[in-house]
């Protein structure tokens, strides 16, 4: 079982995030790299939301075949270019995410290796077995 940690000396989260997660001894840990808004068939849509949705569909595909799901991630981290973009992202890192919600943070880049992509999500999970 996942400790939360969330010290009254500390602002609350700004969003459904924790500041903190403690993982038990033995637990399995998965790290992903940097999933971008792409489909398997190449397609980027033009919207952040859609983008968005795209890169967690990419990580629940790798939690799967890890033997895991959302409930195991731990950290999200989140990547977007437009500062505008930080709610439409926000609502899909939040349909995704489960409890206790893990630790996030959302970055505002200039850019990934394309200009088209607007979102890169990456995460770790923990599993206790």
């Amino acid at each position: 079982m996942k400790k939360i940690f969330n010290p009254a000396s500390v602002r609350r989260p700004f969003g459904h995030y924790n500041h903190g997660l403690l993982v038990p001894p033995g637990a399995s840990l998965l790290v992903t790299s940097g999933q971008l808004g792409i489909g398997p068939d190449d397609t980027i849509p033009p919207d952040v939301t859609a983008q968005a949705e795209l890169c967690f569909e990419a990580v629940k595909a790798i939690l799967e075949a890890a033997d895991m799901t959302f409930a195991d991630v731990i950290r999200v981290s989140g990547f977007v270019t437009r500062r505008e973009d930080f709610p439409a992202y926000m609502a899909v890192r939040d349909r995704y995410t489960l409890d206790p919600k893990p630790v996030s943070t959302l970055l505002v880049v200039g850019g990934f290796t394309r200009p088209e992509f607007l979102v890169e999500v990456e995460v770790t999970a923990a599993k206790v077995v």
